[in-house]
């Protein structure tokens, strides 16, 4: 469908010039002779662009804008103007413009002006429709703190619910970064024990001797430092989840006493001889190959057998890229949010370079990555310029070698060809790459017998 440009001007030269101009390059044009029929047009047809002179009868540029600006908020507005009112464009600019022209026009810029307003438009209205998705999502699933479209993520979450309200021992695996503990806590949240407590253990953080006492507990002098009695995680997760993070980390000892809780339900506190029984349901994580860590001698395969009753997998992200641009905008959202930032998109250039990169740190990754565009953004869209370096770096682009001692029209020839292939013959996407006009790009093409077939 074709996109559809109001020109609005006084003298019908120009008016009709501008008109042929759009249409060149693909636009369905419409025509004002002032402000007051401009409106009419406007709110009858459902133009997607405006370009309007300043100074008109019955109703001026500036008060077309303003009438623009306060019913379509989106609708990009161009401004033309003679060289006594720049002052009064550049005023118009501060009121919702996206840019001005002097006349006579130079074609060639407006052209690439009329492109870049309505790609904002698009990025703008595929930003919306992202954020309403997110939200039907959300309402959709039990549980909206997981975000996710893609085939892996739905069967995924289908296996969360089915088994979230049995009582069996679940194994989270996957890399570092994927979520894998708002899949425990998914698993808690839909439980029939979602009103116990949950309680998290980060494994690897704790050295053997005191992750055995933070798990189980300690008696009032069992060891130096213990000046009174401890109840231990297990204690504390009672009637509900106890969620094991980085589970293959734990030593050899403390893994006999967890094996022990799980056959039994019970266990004693360091330095105690009273056995306390507990009615938890245990949930573990781990970035590590198990099976290999067997092999390996480092962790008991009774154990494994016993914690891995039912196994997720949790995707990296690389392989469900479908997620990325809702995880992008609801980062976009929480971000805006946080930092008292308004932006609004990002551009074509951002999306490619964030779908091209493979995201080793998974959603972690992205999330910093987004979290860092915000902050740093200078205007409302994220360019390619705002993200981390060796993010931007990810876009596939391609190169073109050219001999040294050819003539410079040679080069340029061989440049807009090969920009043509990039573009799968796209000569207005070509001629965007290029930054000049379709028209130019024409002009070049019979100007170096290019085939345009």
């Amino acid at each position: 469908m074709k996109r559809s440009i109001l020109i609005c001007d006084d003298e019908k030269n120009i008016r009709s010039g501008l008109a042929m101009a759009m249409e060149l390059e693909g636009y369905e044009s419409v025509q004002a002779s002032d402000g007051q029929e401009a409106w009419e047009k406007i709110n009858k047809l459902g133009v997607d662009l405006v370009i309007t002179d300043l100074r008109m009868p019955k109703m001026s540029g500036e008060d077309l804008l303003k009438k623009i600006s306060g019913a379509y908020p989106r609708m990009p507005v161009i401004i033309l103007t003679g060289h006594g009112t720049i002052e009064t464009a550049v005023e118009a600019m501060r009121g919702g413009a996206v840019d001005f022209f002097t006349k006579p026009v130079d074609l060639d810029r407006l052209s690439l002006v009329v492109k870049k307003a309505l790609s904002d438009t698009d990025l703008y209205a595929e930003h919306e429709r992202l954020k309403e998705e997110v939200e039907q999502l959300r309402a959709r699933n039990r549980y909206d703190r997981i975000i996710g479209k893609s085939q892996k993520m739905v069967e995924l979450m289908d296996t969360v619910s089915q088994v979230a309200t049995t009582k069996a021992s679940v194994l989270i695996t996957g890399e570092s970064g994927v979520g894998k503990e708002l899949v425990a806590d998914a698993i808690h949240e839909l439980s029939n024990r979602s009103k116990g407590p949950f309680i998290k253990v980060h494994c690897a953080a704790l050295t053997a001797s005191l992750l055995e006492s933070e798990l189980f507990g300690h008696e009032k002098g069992s060891f130096t430092g213990a000046v009174k009695e401890k109840k231990g995680r297990f204690e504390l997760a009672d009637g509900g989840t106890i969620f094991l993070d980085e589970i293959g980390e734990i030593d050899a000892p403390t893994q006999v006493k967890l094996l022990r809780v799980l056959q039994e339900k019970q266990f004693e506190r360091v330095g105690g001889e009273k056995s306390i029984t507990v009615d938890v349901r245990i949930v573990c994580a781990t970035n590590r190959d198990l099976p290999k860590e067997i092999e390996k001698g480092n962790f008991r395969e009774d154990l494994y057998y016993r914690l891995n009753v039912v196994h997720l997998e949790v995707p990296p992200l690389r392989e469900r890229k479908d997620d990325i641009p809702l995880l992008m905008t609801s980062f976009l959202q929480l971000f805006n949010q946080e930092n008292g930032r308004s932006i609004e998109a990002f551009s074509n250039q951002a999306k490619r370079a964030i779908l091209s990169y493979e995201w080793p740190g998974n959603i972690r990754e992205l999330r910093n990555c987004i979290e860092s565009a915000v902050v740093l953004a200078r205007t409302t869209i994220i360019d390619i310029e705002d993200l981390p370096v060796h993010i931007g770096k990810a876009q596939n682009t391609s190169s073109v070698s050219l001999e040294v001692g050819i003539t410079l029209a040679e080069a340029e020839k061989q440049l807009i060809i090969s920009t043509l292939a990039s573009c799968a013959g796209n000569k207005t996407k070509a001629a965007e790459v290029l930054g000049i006009g379709r028209k130019t790009l024409h002009r070049k093409l019979q100007e170096y017998h290019i085939d345009e077939a």
